[in-house]
């Protein structure tokens, strides 16, 4: 047996004590872009896109536009933040509204998404796993939706679950993350005032990223082997991006 099975086999064992249901991640890593989009292939390949349909070119031409001059407008791309689960993610099926977004191209190791301004509740866990702190995390913040609040309101999940995983961790010390749910639409701007001290809320700007999806469970290793992945992509394709830390996304299936 591996060392990631090993893992793997102790991290469901902690989310069947932690966590009231267990949960398979259909995961996607995220890396927040800071300057410039891109799904070339080199730099003297300029625009390789994948296959669009006609509708899409003008997308297309205003994203070399982008890559080769300066930022398009963010608001200029952007669709309702939180929505009904519909086509525009496959992932979203297990929850009634979730994250949208504005796709602007795609490559055969990556996406470049839009995403407009959203609200989030929050809380931040200090673990050795990714796995563990998820899940001590997930629990605060399933009691919240689940009525701990001051006015008692109980509300249904959303998708997906967002974790923020710090690139930066010294060996053999324990990271911070963060996991957030995603709230509502009909609380994105009043949401309930948590109970627990440990819950925040975290107001995500306008912004670009770049995508990696991906299928198993929400692990250390699986989350920083595919952020490596996908910043060997960007490096490649001479793309700006925040190095300090990625998003693990989850989607129940």
């Amino acid at each position: 047996m591996n060392l990631e099975k090993i893992v793997c086999n102790i991290i469901s064992i902690l989310l069947k004590l932690t966590v009231p249901f267990q949960w398979q991640w259909c995961q996607e890593t995220c890396v927040w872009s800071v300057g410039r989009e891109s799904c070339s292939g080199s730099a003297a390949d300029g625009m390789l896109l994948a296959s669009s349909p006609p509708e899409s070119r003008v997308n297309t031409m205003r994203l070399i536009g982008v890559t080769l001059l300066s930022l398009l407008s963010l608001e200029s791309l952007a669709v309702s933040s939180v929505g009904p689960s519909n086509s525009s993610s496959s992932f979203c099926s297990e929850s009634r509204e979730c994250l949208q977004f504005d796709l602007l191209c795609r490559t055969d190791e990556y996406e470049v998404r839009r995403y407009s301004a959203t609200r989030w509740v929050s809380s931040d866990a200090e673990a050795y796993f990714l796995g563990v702190g998820a899940a001590m995390a997930f629990r605060r913040l399933y009691h919240y939706i689940s009525g701990a609040n001051e006015e008692g309101v109980r509300f249904e999940m959303t998708a997906p679950v967002l974790v923020e995983v710090p690139e930066e961790v010294k060996m053999w010390e324990p990271a911070i993350y963060t996991l957030s749910f995603l709230l509502p639409s009909a609380y994105q701007e009043h949401p309930p005032t948590p109970t627990n001290d440990k819950l925040y809320f975290s107001d995500m700007p306008d912004m670009d990223v770049y995508v990696r999806s991906y299928g198993g469970w929400m692990l250390s290793i699986t989350s920083r082997l595919h952020a490596h992945l996908l910043s060997r992509a960007l490096l490649r394709a001479h793309a700006h991006f925040n190095h300090t830390h990625h998003y693990t996304v989850g989607y129940d299936r």
